[in-house]
């Protein structure tokens, strides 16, 4: 698999990382690296190692784009706007 292919998921992984590090867990941080480097091993399970990770990394912008709803949505501020920004720039 050429880099190109992979460039979408390292970009991805890279996103939650940041993620991660603004929250401070930076436990998450480095097996979001570790599984970043991962994808340079061409083995079945490192990809589908990756994978699962992108799929729980996409499941963190859903429960975190919840969070940020209902706090708006508490503060009586308008939600739709943020939650197409959102749902639409995350990988």
């Amino acid at each position: 698999m050429t880099v190109v292919h992979l460039l979408p998921a390292v970009l991805c992984l890279l996103v939650l990382g940041a993620h991660f590090l603004r929250s401070g867990n930076v436990v998450m941080v480095a097996a979001v690296l570790t599984i970043a480097g991962l994808l340079g091993v061409r083995r079945p399970w490192a990809s589908r190692t990756a994978q699962a990770a992108l799929l729980l990394g996409a499941l963190e912008w859903v429960r975190t784009l919840a969070f940020l709803a209902a706090g708006r949505t508490q503060a009586g501020q308008p939600v739709l706007r943020m939650s197409l920004i959102l749902g639409l720039w995350r990988c």
